[in-house]
């Protein structure tokens, strides 16, 4: 490449990112002016967005864009000076010429000279009062930004890099560097070198933490030298009262002295360690803080171009709408950012296409003509919170339930009573639709299912409220950033865990007596509702602790209607952690999400919530979920003996524990041969009664399996079953039972006598 076709490169790059500055002045001043045509400021900032372009354009030497951005400029002055009114004749033409000089800036997607050439007729006309009236053609749907508009730029749009003088004025001054509104230059760094200088800093800063134990040791030599130097001294007055040899006495002082010195010089030295760690916590603290702010940016940067396509959208429909965005300003992480545009740019073609009605429909309803859409972005505990409303029609509640019946996804008599809430999930079903026809432009619901799995994606949630004629409401909630996460850190099996606090419900303390069983399964009330409690040691693979207190700390967890209670060891406390990525090479790891380090430079594992949910409905609905020993309980209930009872008839079960609670046994329940196999593995018993006919194990397997465990092989087993024929006796006898009993010979009496016999009484 020659220096002059380096120089051309460069100069082109320079032309594209003012084009890039410029069009976004361009295509908000002339929406403020659709409003109100006579702004005087907004129109000397589009006319001063032209004429810099223009002037860009002729350095560089792209003549078509001196041809758009000089006829634009004349329709502006013209309309300053006051001989043109803007009409919106005028801002349609303006905006193709914004959208022009994008493209011209864009040398893959740069128009024909025919494309130019008609647009300078087209202006000319506009321009001249004495010819007939333009007819501006709509460009076709494709090209109206239907779909997401393009990445937002990792920096803050710029200011103009070229400045060409006005032919009326002065020169103005050429910047050359990029610069934020409040003057600041501005870099290009590319993702990869943020992600590290944040690793880097997050790394330093935990490192810095390890400075505080090595201090503490220090000062814990300090106080045993001090001790010691105070021992010396009650020996050297000890020793006074018996004649010593002048050598002694001299090698005593000499002793005392040397750990005096030594004493002092360690009370310096920890005093300068003591500052030295402050600071570098200190400095440490900063440059995380630093690294952490540099991946933030305003929420604004993923709104470029969304009030644009709502207007053009609006009225390649034949409908008014305007975009109203609130909290722009918001701080949010890039990668969030990267993530929501493309949901956010669904929903509100939604709310233009299908919630806001045609001006003759809002008159008719007393609503103004122009439709109105607000976007909100707002920080609440942790989170991003978005609220996108849109003041139109609402959704026709009658009109879902209808289609959900002709789409078979209910039944007509379940269908009527389904709740507002409930019609409402029914949108973000995959394929689910108001439309009888497919259009250019989605309906309500179609893809809201997408925008749910990408919410989903950034570990978020969204919700639709509507009001019927008053318009919508999607209610969107995520996490600031990606980078960082607010957890609870717990232990379990005497390793470190991180839940993130967006996932939990609540952390409780269960005493044993608030564990109940429900159909074989350990619960808790929680909110009036019993919620199933599992352990997190079989869930994330660790061996369970035998140290378990008379209380069980549970953390609630909850991913949308999912809730279950996670039993673990120990809470540690909240932690606000640098998420650090696992290896690519590892895959996705069974319930967890990434990793991360604490204070102390441990590692702790950042569980995946979702994934865990779904794990623990693998382990309920192949029967493998473990019960939790209550240990406390079994303390306290140590002289009571404890009895198994295996059925899968409810009435049955519930018979026999009845019996046995009365007569002072323990009793635990099981309603198969799978959950009662779970629950001999958990806990202790010191008799099994089981039927033998159950699904997924009978008991003849159940008692086998027990057989052969070396733990279990010596427990008595009961077994208590209709089959009462001989070969159905000797067949449970054989497999290991220590009595058999037929329940069509059961009678209270018989039942407890063989308990009786089998263990003896309740009590030890």
């Amino acid at each position: 490449m020659t220096p002059e076709q380096m120089r051309d490169a460069s100069l082109l790059e320079l032309f594209s990112l003012e084009a890039e500055a410029q069009t976004q002045v361009l295509s908000a001043g002339l929406l403020a002016l659709e409003r109100n045509p006579t702004q005087a400021d907004q129109l000397e900032s589009c006319m001063r967005a032209a004429h810099s372009l223009k002037g860009a354009a002729r350095i560089v030497g792209i003549d078509s864009g001196v041809s758009v951005a000089h006829v634009m400029e004349d329709c502006l002055v013209s309309a300053q000076e006051g001989r043109l009114l803007l009409r919106p004749e005028h801002i349609d033409a303006l905006l193709q010429g914004t959208d022009l000089l994008m493209r011209i800036a864009t040398p893959a997607n740069a128009p024909q000279p025919a494309d130019i050439d008609a647009y300078v007729e087209l202006m000319a006309r506009l321009l001249d009062p004495s010819a007939p009236p333009a007819t501006l053609v709509a460009p076709p749907m494709a090209e109206l930004q239907l779909q997401a508009p393009a990445p937002a730029p990792l920096e803050p749009a710029p200011a103009p890099l070229l400045e060409p003088p006005l032919e009326t004025s002065e020169p103005a001054p050429r910047k050359n560097k990029r610069t934020t509104e409040g003057g600041e230059r501005v870099l290009r760094v590319t993702a990869e070198r943020l992600n590290s200088l944040l690793d880097l800093s997050s790394k330093s800063l935990v490192e810095t933490q390890r400075l505080k134990p090595h201090l503490a040791t220090m000062q814990r030599l300090k106080r045993m030298q001090n001790n010691g130097l105070r021992a010396l001294e009650n020996l050297n007055v000890h020793l006074k009262e018996h004649a010593l040899s002048l050598e002694a006495l001299e090698a005593l002082e000499d002793a005392r002295r040397l750990l005096a010195e030594s004493q002092q010089l360690l009370s310096e030295k920890n005093a300068e360690l003591d500052e030295f760690a402050w600071q570098a916590s200190q400095r440490a603290q900063v440059l995380y803080d630093t690294a952490l702010a540099c991946r933030m940016r305003p929420f604004a940067d993923v709104l470029t171009g969304q009030v644009r396509m709502v207007r053009d959208l609006g009225r390649s429909l034949g409908k008014q709408v305007r975009l109203e965005i609130e909290g722009e300003k918001t701080q949010v992480d890039r990668d969030v950012l990267e993530k929501l545009e493309a949901p956010l740019t669904h929903l509100l073609r939604n709310a233009v296409d299908h919630g806001i009605e045609t001006p003759e429909q809002r008159l008719l309803k007393g609503k103004p003509e122009e439709g109105l859409i607000r976007l909100r972005a707002s920080h609440q505990a942790g989170l991003l919170v978005l609220e996108l409303s849109d003041d139109g029609n609402g959704v026709d509640l009658e009109k879902v339930r209808r289609s959900i019946i002709e789409r078979q996804l209910s039944p007509a008599e379940t269908a009527a009573q389904l709740s507002e809430e409930e019609l409402l999930t029914f949108l973000f079903l995959p394929g689910f639709s108001l439309r009888d026809t497919v259009t250019e432009v989605s309906g309500r619901g179609v893809g809201l299912d997408a925008v749910q799995h990408m919410v989903r994606q950034l570990r978020g949630a969204v919700v639709l409220e509507q009001a019927a004629g008053e318009g919508s409401r999607f209610h969107l909630e995520v996490p600031l950033t990606l980078s960082v996460v607010r957890s609870l850190v717990v232990e379990v099996g005497e390793e470190a865990y991180a839940f993130p606090l967006a996932h939990i419900e609540r952390m409780c303390d269960l005493a044993p007596e608030d564990i109940v069983q429900v159909e074989g399964r350990q619960h808790f009330w929680h909110e009036g509702q019993h919620v199933g409690l599992v352990a997190a040691s079989q869930l994330l693979n660790r061996p369970a602790s035998q140290n378990i207190g008379e209380t069980l700390k549970v953390v609630v967890i909850r991913e949308r209607d999912a809730i279950y209670g996670v039993a673990v060891e120990r809470f540690i406390g909240e932690r606000t952690l640098v998420v650090l990525p696992l290896d690519e090479r590892l895959g996705k790891v069974q319930d967890i999400s990434a990793g991360a380090l604490l204070d102390d430079g441990s590692v702790v594992l950042i569980v995946d919530v979702e994934d865990m949910l779904r794990s623990v409905d693998k382990l309920l609905n192949t029967g493998r979920l473990e019960r939790i020993a209550r240990h406390g309980h079994q303390v306290a209930e140590a002289a009571r003996k404890r009895v198994l009872v295996v059925d899968d008839s409810l009435t049955v079960r519930e018979l026999q524990r009845k019996l046995l609670l009365n007569r002072g046994y323990d009793v635990e329940v099981a309603v198969d041969g799978m959950d009662g196999w779970n629950a001999l593995r958990s806990e202790d018993f010191d008799l099994l009664i089981t039927d033998i006919d159950m699904p997924r194990m009978d008991g003849i397997e159940l008692v086998t399996l027990l057989r052969r465990d070396n733990r279990l092989q010596s427990l008595p087993v009961m077994v208590v079953s209709y089959k009462d024929r001989e070969e159905d006796r000797r067949r449970g006898l054989d497999a290991g039972a220590d009595y058999y009993l037929a329940k069509a010979s059961f009678h209270d009496d018989a039942l407890l006598d063989a308990v009786v016999e089998l263990i003896g009484g309740a009590r030890a």
